[in-house]
């Protein structure tokens, strides 16, 4: 079973990811790791941290000369920006946040919710989907997370292939498959920072290459769609889910939800053994499994809720009315969640790649995967 933690607080010393069951024998790029956390600190929007910040990541622990040994690999990303003795509490919590909520729960201050809270804990939550991805591209798997929405307004993503797409991505300021658009959304990110305000979006992560059978029907939760809904819904600020139509589904009459089954022998070794959809409604699941397709997820995230322009509040002591409190943040932190959602997805789909093909070394994890599909050929 492949999984993580994390620890560390916003202004701490670091932030920590421990991963287990991560697979010996693979040979780790650390620059890679580090390219993905400079993505996250990226996008148009950012507030002043990101300029305190230059992420990278240290290996600790589960390597030796470059490689994976399959023990525990400890991820740490330091935090120039250490201060956390010295910050006072909150007196007035802010709506959106957990402020109000975490300190009741824990009959403590404001300060020690919003430090765990706080998105800055995705930093090694990347960096461990970004060991993922490695892992994933032995196997011929890609992805990539890009921004279709940013308040209300609709991004166009054109055809294409994963490398079009990251391509795309990588000349946009806000990580949107569109880079003639930017000049709108970087007016439209400015106004609203102007008026105090800030704003969500939408992300959708593609992955490409993906066997049959990832994930099981057998038991709920197990279901690859509900583990990846789940790790989608986990990080901070994301208020919605959808896997291929989505929402839409529930529209229309089944006739034009449900993606008719074609084979083309000239396919049968390639990962999808020949199997085609000439549409992918399902998103590349059905049933709790990865179908062949790709795997087609949205996340949809709300606006900052760290306002210039405060809403309205109490005094955490007196409980007399007050506006909320205002700490520094971003105007529109939507690129650096494509990144994040790009990771979490990854990082699932790889732990459902070691369920199917085993985990102890990446060469056994090779000999099932292509044991499974000389027998699935045969099916």
């Amino acid at each position: 079973m492949l999984r993580y933690w994390t620890a560390g607080e916003s202004h701490g010393k670091a932030l920590l990811a421990l991963v287990d069951g991560f697979p010996a024998g693979l040979t780790i790029d650390t620059d890679k790791i580090d390219d993905d956390l400079r993505l996250r600190q990226g996008g148009y929007g950012r507030g002043k941290r990101q300029q305190l910040e230059t992420d990278k990541v240290d290996i600790l622990s589960g390597i030796w000369q470059g490689q994976t040994l399959g023990s525990p690999i400890a991820l740490q990303v330091i935090n120039r920006d250490y201060k956390l003795e010295r910050l006072k509490d909150l007196e007035r919590p802010r709506p959106g946040h957990g402020d109000m909520t975490g300190a009741i729960k824990y009959l403590g201050s404001i300060r020690g919710i919003l430090e765990r809270a706080s998105a800055r804990e995705t930093a090694v939550r990347v960096a461990a989907g970004s060991l993922a991805k490695q892992l994933l591209a032995e196997f011929g798997i890609d992805a990539l997370g890009y921004v279709t929405e940013i308040g209300g307004r609709a991004i166009t993503t054109p055809p294409g292939t994963i490398a079009e797409h990251r391509q795309l991505r990588g000349q946009s300021v806000v990580y949107g498959l569109d880079p003639a658009a930017d000049e709108e959304f970087r007016q439209f990110i400015d106004r609203t920072g102007d008026e105090g305000d800030t704003l969500g979006g939408i992300i959708e992560v593609r992955v490409e290459g993906l066997p049959f059978g990832l994930g099981t029907h057998a038991q709920w939760d197990r279901k690859l769609d509900g583990r990846l809904a789940q790790a989608v819904m986990a990080v901070q600020a994301i208020k919605g889910v959808e896997i291929g139509l989505g929402f839409q589904a529930a529209r229309l009459p089944g006739s034009q939800v449900h993606d008719p089954i074609e084979f083309d022998s000239n396919q049968a070794d390639s990962p999808n053994l020949g199997y085609r959809r000439p549409t992918n409604n399902a998103g590349g699941l059905e049933a709790g499994m990865t179908n062949g397709q790709p795997l087609v997820i949205r996340a949809a995230k709300k606006p900052i809720s760290t306002l210039r322009k405060p809403l309205d509040s109490i005094n955490w002591e007196t409980k007399e009315p007050h506006r909320a409190q205002y700490e520094r943040s971003d105007v529109c932190a939507i690129s650096a969640a494509a990144v994040i959602i790009e990771a979490v997805v990854a990082f699932e789909v790889a732990a459902a790649l070691i369920d199917k093909f085993g985990g102890d070394s990446l060469t056994e994890m090779r000999a099932r995967y292509e044991l499974f599909h000389q027998m699935a050929r045969q099916v």
